[in-house]
């Protein structure tokens, strides 16, 4: 192993999506994710601006979700949501592909359904990570995706809600990194839950994960570098 602490916090996007987490435990949430120095915290999207309000002056972004979980909402609606997030304080959206569109394989509507969240997006000089739901989908629809999100200019495709019947393969994961671009990065969502998990997904070229176990694995990340062991 090879790593500094930074470089495996700055991986961690600390999901604070849970629809039973109280105004509390999501404040609470937000004043972890500054003690951690994680890469963000993604919250539910009506609290986002309270959590940029807590991240001010940190070098943890504040995030949410865009069509979660399903990706069932029409483009209209993502676009109303990222506008909204992007008043708020969004630094990074997350937003879900529409799964079923993806299933009938309608592929002109899933680009411009992505495309759209994606220049809104950048106009305000925010970040789009893209949820392709992949246990719902066979490897072409992934790949097809990877190719769409490319030519959208897409920041980062990402595996899964963390919402449904599945999470992050290795093997999605390593399909993703192989159908996109150096400059399209790779999220995995749901599952990575130790620090050996994520430090797999590391080495398969994965530059971000969502998790719950934020603190669990980040102290023992500072444990192993303590003990020589980075």
């Amino acid at each position: 192993m090879n790593f500094t602490y930074l470089q495996i916090a700055k991986m961690i996007d600390h999901s604070l999506l849970n629809p039973v987490l109280a105004d509390t435990e999501l404040e609470a949430g937000c004043r972890l994710a500054i003690e951690y120095e994680v890469a963000s915290a993604c919250v539910k999207p009506y609290h986002l601006r309270r959590c940029s309000e807590l991240l001010a002056g940190s070098t943890v972004a504040a995030s949410t979700v865009i069509g979660f979980p399903h990706g069932g909402h029409t483009t209209a609606i993502k676009l109303a949501e990222a506008e909204q997030a992007l008043r708020d304080g969004g630094a990074e959206l997350d937003m879900v592909v529409n799964i079923g569109k993806v299933l009938s394989e309608d592929w002109s509507f899933v680009s411009q359904d992505i495309q759209a969240v994606v220049q809104v997006t950048h106009q305000a000089g925010a970040l789009v990570k893209v949820i392709f739901e992949n246990c719902y989908l066979q490897d072409h629809h992934k790949i097809r995706l990877c190719e769409i999100c490319a030519e959208a200019e897409a920041d980062f495709v990402k595996t899964s809600t963390g919402y449904a019947s599945g999470g992050a393969t290795i093997e999605d994961l390593r399909l993703m990194r192989r159908h996109s671009p150096p400059q399209v990065q790779i999220k995995a969502a749901g599952g990575v839950r130790t620090l050996d998990a994520l430090l797999e997904v590391r080495s398969i070229g994965v530059s971000r994960a969502g998790a719950t176990r934020t603190a669990q694995m980040l102290d023992e990340c500072k444990q192993r570098l303590a003990a020589g062991e980075g």
